[in-house]
């Protein structure tokens, strides 16, 4: 299990940072307050008017910078060899938001993170932020405030309009974390409970999970492990989906009982978090408890 630490002034360096999706957002993340110190240059034209220094490879770009945290913005049969191409250069944590990355290339991607003792979030995740600090992936910057809230996420969109609807209420974030809703990831939600737990600025958990997977599941066996002391505020999404249909998740399978809006609403419910099925709801409860 990986120990997630982060550092709002870690040097970062954008892999795929030439691309169009890639020149634009590594702009936008510096623009942000991002500590961006390098990019990896692609294939397409080189261009150095961004602000941002090129580099061929990320070894030549840690050497560098001293960069220890790398956002992979490539296409998704590009991630596992960014990932390991990090990993090799030392970087120990990557983001990488790229959608369809292939289960296999996942699977060994993990266990090159793992070898390395390092951190990944992703794949297919909108990213990660410290509210009016840095941000790391695509998350909106109108949802974006500071506050009380430790904020993880399988889904991006479902989790910007909630963020949104609670900072115009005036709770923000104290971190906000997108895990992403592939069935093979890089971080799962009860690996951050510890980091929730210790950190000071952080009063309440937010999670915004869905139908499919264990995660949610696993989420209140270790909230019950840890004895975590702080509120849990849960959303679960799809407990109006219909059985048999396919889910835009890559994750959202449920097997053998589990996965199911009852399943996941029962062991969180007994690990003591409120649970809610609609943003309304939620976003009531949540200003309501005065956090």
């Amino acid at each position: 299990m990986s120990t997630f630490q982060l550092d709002a002034q870690a040097k970062v360096i954008v892999q795929g940072a030439t691309g169009r999706m890639g020149r634009r957002h590594a702009e936008l993340m510096k623009h942000y307050g991002t500590n961006i110190v390098g990019g990896i240059a692609g294939v397409s034209v080189r261009r150095d008017d961004s602000g941002i220094p090129l580099f061929d490879n990320c070894q030549d770009a840690v050497a560098a910078t001293d960069a220890q945290v790398a956002i992979t913005l490539v296409p998704p049969m590009d991630v596992l060899a960014a990932v390991t191409e990090a990993l090799d250069a030392g970087i120990k944590f990557i983001v990488s938001p790229s959608e369809g990355m292939p289960v296999r290339d996942a699977i060994l991607a993990y266990g090159r993170v793992r070898e390395h003792g390092a951190t990944w979030v992703g794949p297919s995740t909108p990213g990660l932020a410290i509210p009016n600090r840095m941000k790391l992936g695509f998350i909106p910057d109108v949802s974006l405030s500071p506050g009380p809230l430790g904020v993880m996420s399988k889904s991006g969109t479902l989790s910007y309009e909630v963020c949104f609807r609670l900072s115009r209420r005036g709770i923000g974030q104290s971190i906000w974390i997108g895990v992403g809703g592939d069935p093979v990831k890089g971080l799962r939600f009860a690996e951050l409970l510890p980091y929730f737990q210790n950190d000071q600025n952080t009063r309440a958990v937010l999670v915004l999970g869905e139908i499919g997977g264990s995660e949610e599941e696993e989420l209140a066996a270790e909230t019950v492990r840890l004895s975590f002391s702080k509120p849990v505020f849960v959303l679960l999404a799809g407990a109006s989906a219909p059985e048999g249909v396919t889910m835009g998740h890559a994750g959202a399978l449920v097997q053998g009982g589990r996965g199911t809006i009852f399943s996941k609403t029962t062991a969180l419910q007994a690990a003591g978090a409120r649970v809610f099925t609609s943003i309304e709801s939620l976003v009531h409860g949540v200003v309501s408890s005065d956090v």
